[in-house]
């Protein structure tokens, strides 16, 4: 129940660094989820205060993750649009954050096992070196695919999808392990599902909204579109009106110091660079 708390954390922080804006409709949302995650989960578990103060902590710290996560994947000027280059650079941070507490709780009981360290059978070795190496690829995927989604969407739209797969867990967990789910319990199942449903149809309407025509960002940005503007630029700054006539009597001084090849330099001032020789 209390894992459910997860996407009100997201949505507050989402609203202190301005990644989501203050809508009625968006608050319905997270209000659905929640509250109907809860109701399907009331009294699926016994309550334990440690417990409750463990998930709450990692709900509102990982609500904070997945905000600053979305800065990261979505601000052009740190060019981490790239799930694989986000990955590169958080995970070497994320290993060594980790480590110390696996060191602490699992590295004695690892490094005394006879399965890997300590093996006698190369058969049950390669069997969990096997594990293990299929364990990181998936997690490897997740990740990428959780990093790929924040990208494109919102940390928002990624706690939702979570939320629809823990809903699909306790209903196979109901099927096949004969877990009761009573009326409450469906009532609340109904209510999440709206919210998702709900959360998904404004995220339709939010891209038809904005899926005007737009011009090219290619063309915009263009070095060779740069120079040509500048070149053209220069062009008209050398070029005054009335210095393109075939008759120099009909040009102003200023012009017959720019046509003529032998026109002193104390003339040059006026167009910002240096006077030309004739043999130039």
């Amino acid at each position: 129940m209390t894992k459910s708390s997860a996407v009100l954390f997201i949505l507050i922080f989402s609203l202190i660094f301005k990644l989501e804006e203050l809508r009625a409709a968006l608050v319905l949302v997270v209000l659905l989820i929640a509250g109907g995650l809860f109701m399907f989960t009331y009294k699926s578990t016994q309550f334990n205060v440690e417990g409750f103060a463990l998930v709450l902590g990692a709900s509102f710290i990982g609500g904070i993750r997945w905000t600053l996560t979305q800065i990261l994947l979505q601000k052009a000027e740190l060019g981490l649009q790239n799930p694989i280059d986000t990955m590169f650079h958080l995970q070497p941070l994320m290993f060594l954050g980790l480590f110390p507490l696996f060191a602490i709780f699992e590295g004695l009981h690892l490094s005394t096992s006879e399965k890997i360290f300590r093996f006698q059978d190369t058969g049950l070795l390669l069997s969990v070196l096997g594990s293990l190496f299929l364990g990181g690829i998936l997690a490897f995927g997740l990740g990428f695919s959780e990093f790929l989604l924040v990208s494109r969407t919102s940390s928002l739209t990624l706690s939702i999808a979570g939320i629809f797969k823990e809903v699909c867990t306790l209903l196979l967990a109901a099927h096949l392990l004969g877990d009761q789910i009573s009326l409450l319990n469906w009532l609340g199942f109904a209510l999440c599902l709206s919210g998702i449903s709900l959360h998904v149809a404004l995220k339709a309407l939010h891209s038809r909204g904005d899926g005007g025509p737009k011009p090219p960002k290619g063309l915009v940005s263009s070095p060779d579109l740069e120079l040509l503007l500048w070149s053209s630029q220069q062009d008209e700054d050398t070029e005054e009106p009335g210095c393109s006539s075939d008759h120099p009597e009909d040009l102003s001084p200023c012009c017959r110091g720019l046509r003529h090849p032998d026109a002193p330099a104390a003339q040059s001032w006026q167009r910002g660079r240096p006077a030309r020789s004739p043999q130039q």
